[in-house]
């Protein structure tokens, strides 16, 4: 079972009032229906929500609605559903706010519609059940999406996600208008406003274990980076004493440079701030970073100079 198919089915066990159940239906129909004038035609591939919607119409309006399964043209393993309805269609447009009271069809829903919050959510909910995808955290990329067919209809759903500052936005598609969310953050908030908490705690489990291991690759990575520093710089160093040594000047160095040139070559590995500790400890003389640096500058100018008369 794919994680969208988890979060419709748990929000499909939500218990809505009527003002909320008809908020719900009405963003379902209007965008999944085939809405013609003597009957709408509603397809899933998930029989929870044909109950759901089943139920709803039987409540809200004492309609019997067919159901039946049909052919997937998806290509799909998964039976397809369907639900025509046939009763009381008028009134069920004016109800849903598809037409108003002269018959004229409505591009976005009255307002009475989605008039307090829990409305609000009740339709996202319902534009959610009818064409709505989130990607499982733990297998992709953060995305959510809704496919809305009409124009006014995207930008209506849009206004009402970023009432609750989610930050969607709308791309055109061949066959509509994708609405989309790609915030990690974002999402987890709209599966709160679903209120399908069990998805809401899987959700942010992956988001927190992923954000910890990107935490930590980024710490190692940055780890390597030094270490590649260290030993680049090390080397380097090794090469300015052979060519100190190749022109017989270890004899121009001072003793305390000489005890550096020494020491990096008995530790080629070791970075700065660990050379100056080691001759710190073996020489039972204090010898900081700083002071270990101003010595390794005296051999990188002494060979700088020999390498300069070599080619003069």
């Amino acid at each position: 079972m794919s994680f969208t198919v988890k979060v419709k089915e748990e929000i499909s066990t939500q218990n809505n009032t009527k003002s909320e159940m008809l908020a719900e239906l009405s963003a379902y129909i209007k965008n999944n229906g085939n809405i013609e004038d003597d009957k709408i035609t509603l397809t899933t591939e998930n029989h929870f929500i044909v109950e759901r919607v089943i139920k709803g119409l039987m409540d809200l309006f004492q309609i019997h609605a067919k159901e039946e399964v049909i052919e997937n043209m998806n290509f799909s393993k998964k039976a397809l559903y369907q639900i025509t309805i046939t009763e009381k269609i008028t009134e069920l447009y004016k109800n849903l706010g598809i037409i108003d009271e002269n018959g004229k069809k409505l591009d976005i829903v009255p307002n009475y519609i989605v008039g307090a919050n829990e409305e609000i959510r009740s339709y996202i909910r319902g534009a959610f059940l009818a064409n709505g995808s989130i990607n499982d955290p733990q297998k992709s990329r953060y995305h959510l999406e809704i496919l809305v067919f009409q124009a006014d209809e995207a930008v209506f759903v849009q206004k009402l996600l970023n009432i609750f500052e989610l930050n969607a936005k709308i791309l055109s598609r061949e066959k509509g208008y994708m609405i989309y969310i790609k915030e990690a953050e974002k999402i987890s908030d709209f599966l709160k406003i679903l209120g399908a908490n069990n998805a809401v705690l899987y959700f942010e489990n992956v988001r927190i274990y992923r954000e910890q291991k990107n935490k930590t690759n980024r710490l190692n990575n940055c780890e390597q980076a030094n270490m590649d520093k260290v030993f680049e710089t090390a080397n380097l160093q090794l090469k300015q004493i052979e060519i100190i040594e190749k022109n017989d000047g270890v004899m121009l160095l001072d003793e305390k440079t000489k005890v550096a040139l020494d020491y990096r070559k008995k530790y080629p590995e070791a970075s700065l701030k660990e050379l100056a500790e080691i001759i710190s400890i073996e020489t039972g003389k204090p010898l900081t970073k700083s002071g270990l640096n101003h010595r390794l500058r005296k051999i990188k100018e002494l060979a700088s100079r020999f390498e300069n008369n070599k080619t003069s």
